[in-house]
């Protein structure tokens, strides 16, 4: 026979609910653009410093979605949290086929993948010239 153990806790207290502590809002563009996509489970996210290669941009950033939904998904998500933050509006190149899009927020220019379509194109090889030492 099984006894029953009355409750410790006083009846008028509730059980503690675990504390979520919410993330520190994104101090800069890049921060939010990281931000997004980790929110958003891209994957294999990859930025690159653009400064002393290119004037087009100050970051590249590469991710990958699992699907064409998830990849015009995170871009339009991207675009709006971009806009909500008070960074202006971007441009989306690419986002009714979404196996490739092209986000440009200025200062920041983000590549959203297929992962077959990101292995294809390589772009972390192309702009990665000068970060190694000679072969």
């Amino acid at each position: 026979m099984t006894e029953v153990q009355p409750d410790p806790t006083p009846a008028n207290t509730a059980p503690k609910a675990a504390v979520v502590q919410p993330r520190p809002a994104p101090t800069s563009l890049h921060d939010l653009v990281m931000q997004s996509l980790d929110d958003d489970q891209a994957l294999e996210v990859v930025s690159i410093p653009l400064e002393g290669k290119s004037s087009i941009a100050d970051f590249m950033v590469v991710a990958s979605g699992r699907s064409t939904r998830q990849v015009a998904s995170m871009a339009q998500k991207l675009a709006e949290r971009i806009k909500h933050g008070g960074f202006g509006h971007v441009r989306i190149e690419g986002l009714p086929a979404a196996d490739w899009v092209l986000v440009d927020a200025g200062d920041i220019v983000v590549h959203l993948f297929r992962p077959e379509v990101r292995s294809f194109y390589n772009l972390e090889r192309m702009w990665a010239f000068g970060d190694q030492g000679a072969a």
